[in-house]
């Protein structure tokens, strides 16, 4: 970083630099997709913080192939594997620190209908990626909390309210109703199950419990 950014970089005092080293309480990593890195070897054009890494990040490899499996919003691909590979990352990196996982999901592109709710697709979403953290925390990573983004639908910097990550939907054409989605049901259940058998046992009599829901209201 201090090669590549040079005189952008903040400076410090010997002191401050004392004060700096092991302050902080936990690491807070926001993680939703993977992306393949290309080495760019000369930087061109304006020079800033989305140029000082020195790489071109891609979805897709170099034969055409996602990371992932695709969601409804285009720059994102379901890749656990790229959260845990995070994880054991961090722990090497940063000798081992307090994690929490501020951010994770997975978006739906509102249309206008409630047919979103059925959110299998958020469960399967979730479902992987804390089987993920599960392992990793196995190797001994040190997770201590996940944040699902987001509680509700709500505003999504350029794509608006076009884009849905909440458990829960919000009707902007009915007066701001709040409908859970099945997500939230699985989730509910999820948090609610004795710790006593770990993350194995909650996840799968979750899963189970959607899909009995989904047979019985057919």
């Amino acid at each position: 970083m201090q090669s590549l950014v040079g005189s952008r970089l903040p400076t410090f005092t010997e002191e401050q630099i004392e004060m700096l080293k092991g302050s902080f309480d936990f690491l807070g990593l926001n993680y939703y997709t993977g992306n393949y890195a290309a080495n760019v070897p000369v930087r061109s054009g304006n020079i800033s913080s989305t140029t000082d890494s020195m790489v071109s990040l891609s979805t897709y490899d170099i034969n055409g192939v996602a990371i992932g499996y695709p969601t409804e919003n285009d720059d994102f691909f379901v890749y656990p594997r790229g959260l845990y590979n995070l994880l054991m990352y961090t722990k090497l990196r940063y000798k081992n620190p307090i994690i929490y996982i501020t951010e994770t999901g997975i978006a739906d592109r509102k249309d206008g209908t409630i047919k979103h709710i059925e959110d299998l697709h958020r469960i399967d979403f979730y479902n992987r990626h804390f089987w993920a953290v599960q392992k990793a925390i196995n190797k001994g990573v040190k997770v201590k909390g996940i944040f699902g983004w987001s509680f509700l639908d709500d505003f999504e910097w350029a794509s608006g309210y076009h884009l849905g990550f909440g458990f829960h939907y919000v009707d902007f054409e009915n007066e701001l109703k709040r409908i859970p989605k099945l997500s939230a049901i699985w989730f509910k259940h999820f948090l609610n199950k004795s710790s006593k058998k770990g993350i194995y046992i909650r996840l799968s009599f979750c899963m189970l419990f959607i899909a009995f829901t989904l047979v019985k209201s057919k």
